[in-house]
């Protein structure tokens, strides 16, 4: 009994860990606006979801929603614009990245599947709380959504697939 109560203690302890270092990595990556990457045609891709899609398929959706969370404050703190200073656009939205990144991965055991559910996720959330929220017209959210939004599609399941194997065997060491 005290060994599988040893077991779980360290495997929350690992995942608490896990969640604060994704959410740091998704902080350190929109502070520096490293995770934003200018296009050659003037639309910004942004990075700072792909740790919370790490933590989710790697960790599971409890991981997946903490850093989200963090993600979300991080947005919410340092505000790029105007729709970014409301937690129902900066927050909320990103709680639920995790899950449903988790629930793609868990449903299909591809990670980038994870990564596309969970991009969607960010895109339409975020996007879709601007609308309702009154940012931003239907016109200027569609286009958002379908340029930016499958370039970001594509950047994070290139990453994801790039990131998930070398961060497995980190973790089964």
């Amino acid at each position: 009994m005290t060994q599988n109560r040893n077991v779980n203690v360290s495997t929350s302890v690992r995942k608490i860990t896990v969640a604060g270092l994704l959410g740091g990595i998704a902080i350190l990556l929109g502070a520096t606006s490293l995770g934003y990457i200018p296009t050659p045609w003037g639309l910004t891709l942004t990075l700072m979801h792909i740790p919370v899609i790490l933590g989710a398929v790697l960790e599971g959706p409890y991981v997946g929603v903490a850093t989200g969370l963090i993600f979300g404050l991080s947005s919410f703190l340092m505000p790029r614009s105007p729709a970014m200073a409301d937690p129902l656009v900066s927050v909320l939205p990103r709680l639920v990245i995790g899950i449903f990144a988790y629930l793609a991965f868990r449903a299909t055991g591809k990670e980038w599947v994870g990564a596309i559910v969970g991009t969607a996720t960010n895109t339409i959330g975020v996007l879709g709380m601007i609308l309702i929220r009154g940012y931003l017209p239907l016109e200027v959210v569609l286009t958002t959504a379908l340029t930016n939004g499958i370039l970001e599609i594509i950047l994070a399941t290139i990453l994801v697939l790039i990131l998930v194997p070398p961060l497995k065997r980190l973790r089964n060491r």
